[in-house]
C-alpha cells in the first residue's frame, strides 16, 4: 500500500471515529434533557408521554398529605391558574413547604397525576427558577406579590 493511501485510510477511518463519537455523545445528551413546564401547560397536554419532565410551581396551601410511614407524600402543584397532583415517596428537602416554589422531576400517569422521583425546594426566600416565574406571569400573578424574585434580579 502506498503511503498516500495509507494516509488516506487513516483519515477516513479518523473521521468516521470522531463521528461515531459525536454521534454517541449527542444520544446520551438526549436521553438526559429534562425539559420544564408548568401545572397549564400540563394540563394543555404539551408534556412527554414517553419520557420525564419537570413541573414546577407553588406548593398549593392545604394540599400536603402524608402517609402513616412518613415517606409517601402528596401535594398539589399550582402555577395560580391550574393545579396538578403529585405524589412522591421519599424525603423531601428541609425548605419544602406549602405556598412555596418546587420543582418535581417525574412523570404524569394516565390520571393525571404526576409521579415524581425527585422533589426540588427552592434555596432562599428571593429566589425562584426563571422558568416557573415566567409561568407564574403567564398564570396572571405578580412574583412580587408572592414576596418573590426571578433568577437575577435585584430584591427591592
Amino acid at each position: 500500500m502506498k503511503p498516500r493511501a495509507r494516509r488516506a485510510l487513516a483519515i477516513g477511518a479518523g473521521i468516521v471515529s470522531l463521528a461515531t463519537a459525536a454521534a454517541l455523545v449527542l444520544n446520551a445528551f438526549e436521553e438526559n434533557l429534562v425539559f420544564f413546564y408548568s401545572p397549564s401547560q400540563v394540563q394543555a397536554a404539551q408534556t412527554p408521554r414517553d419520557r420525564p419532565f419537570r413541573i414546577g410551581g407553588l406548593v398549593e396551601d392545604g394540599s400536603v398529605q402524608r402517609a402513616a410511614d412518613g415517606l409517601q407524600v402528596s401535594f398539589r402543584v399550582t402555577d395560580t391558574a391550574i393545579t396538578v397532583p403529585v405524589s412522591y415517596t421519599g424525603a423531601l428537602p428541609d425548605l419544602f413547604k406549602e405556598g412555596k416554589g418546587v420543582v418535581a422531576q417525574g412523570r404524569l400517569r394516565d390520571d393525571g397525576v404526576f409521579v415524581a422521583d425527585q422533589v426540588l425546594a427552592k434555596h432562599d426566600e428571593n429566589y425562584m427558577p426563571p422558568e416557573a416565574a415566567e409561568a407564574l406571569q403567564k398564570a396572571g400573578k405578580s412574583l412580587t406579590g408572592a414576596g418573590l424574585q426571578p433568577l437575577g434580579s435585584a430584591a427591592p
